[in-house]
């Protein structure tokens, strides 16, 4: 009897120590999930053009781009923007038929939304990507894409960086930055003509016959060539802070400036920024 029991006892001492020394069951580790795609503002949609083929389109033809806000005019039926990718921008605008830019002003407000909102006036965007399907036109110089129908796309946001362009001042290469978010350095306040005859730093309206609320008009030199910019009222509103720092000029003033390179029978650009030095 004492022996069955010493046996029994050894018995179960080995069964503990193989119970111990067993290794328990290894669960299996997930597979981690896919990072996601980085995010490429260049990236256009299934049958979207890119810039290269939108310069390279005929005038007329239908055109479909996709981009991001950088800046928008008015709404007044519609609006005109101005839209910008890495490779190139694109001014947005209506027929020329009264019809403006096919766009609720519902999806135009979220576009512009901003502290610095007034009356619908708003300068400035923060990059809301948009496609726009209409037709590659030109009007006074300045190529556009006109009978424009604009759709909010869901994407990141995306704004261009200001591209200095005063070395491209009285060049033909000017123009292949047309519509770009664009930089002017070390400028000069030069005089204009008021009705009067009397110089001044600027005018309402490119001739002197406009008051507070109109665009500004002002002159501006560099390397001893004087070119004329304008603070779009549609674009930066009266009381802005741009259109304020029109008025305050003084000839003789240097400036550094931003804006969008619009062209109007010649470089024509919307200033949107201006520091005093």
């Amino acid at each position: 009897m004492k022996k069955l029991l010493t046996i029994t006892v050894m018995v179960l001492m080995l069964l503990g120590l193989c119970a111990c020394n067993k290794k328990p069951e290894e669960t299996p580790t997930p597979e981690p999930a896919p990072a996601p795609a980085a995010f490429d503002p260049s990236a256009k949609s299934e049958g979207v053009m890119t810039y290269s083929e939108f310069a390279a389109a005929n005038l007329g033809d239908e055109v479909v781009i996709e981009g991001f806000v950088q800046g928008a005019q008015s709404y007044w039926q519609g609006a005109k923007f101005y839209v910008a990718d890495p490779d190139g921008a694109y001014f947005v605008y209506c027929d020329g038929k009264g019809e403006d830019i096919n766009i609720s002003e519902e999806d135009y407000a979220k576009i512009v939304a901003s502290t610095d909102y007034k009356e619908g006036w708003k300068g400035i965007c923060d990059g809301t990507k948009v496609q726009v399907k209409g037709v590659k036109a030109e009007w006074s110089g300045e190529v556009e894409v006109s009978e424009a129908t604009v759709t909010i796309l869901d994407s990141e946001k995306w704004v261009a960086e200001a591209e200095d362009v005063t070395a491209l001042l009285g060049t033909d290469a000017l123009i292949e930055k047309m519509n770009k978010k664009v930089k002017f350095s070390d400028m000069t306040v030069e005089a204009s003509k008021d009705a009067d005859g009397n110089d001044v730093a600027f005018l309402y309206n490119w001739d002197g016959s406009g008051e507070p609320g109109s665009d500004l008009y002002f002159n501006v030199s560099a390397n001893g060539t004087t070119y004329n910019f304008v603070v779009e009222s549609y674009l930066c509103y009266d009381g802005s802070d741009v259109y304020e720092a029109v008025e305050a000029l003084n000839i003789g003033d240097k400036l550094d400036l931003e804006g969008f390179l619009y062209w109007y029978n010649g470089a024509n650009p919307h200033i949107t920024s201006i520091t005093v030095k």
